[in-house]
C-alpha cells in the first residue's frame, strides 16, 4: 500500500469513526425496545427472536405493541448461551 493510499484510507476511517460516535451520542440510551429493536440489539433475525420468546424471553405489551427491557435481553442471553 502506498503512503498516499494509506493516508486516504486513514482519512476515510477517521470520518467513519466520527460518524459512528456522533450517532451513538445523539441516540438516547433506550432501555425499553420494540421487537425489531430487540432483535437488532441481539444481532438476530426476527424468526430467531421469536424462538427466544418461546424459550422464555420476557416481553410485555403496551397498547398492542410488544416491548422488551434491554436488561431482560442481556439476562436471557447470559442464562441461555453456552
Amino acid at each position: 500500500m502506498t503512503e498516499r493510499a494509506l493516508k486516504l484510507y486513514l482519512e476515510e476511517l477517521k470520518i467513519e469513526i466520527i460518524t459512528a460516535i456522533t450517532e451513538q451520542v445523539s441516540k438516547p440510551n433506550k432501555q425499553l425496545l420494540t421487537v425489531r429493536e430487540a432483535a437488532e440489539y441481539l444481532g438476530v433475525s426476527y424468526n430467531t427472536f421469536q424462538k427466544f420468546r418461546y424459550e422464555g424471553l420476557k416481553i410485555f405489551e403496551v397498547d398492542g405493541i410488544k416491548r422488551i427491557y434491554k436488561h431482560e435481553l442481556d439476562k436471557f442471553i447470559e442464562d441461555n448461551c453456552y
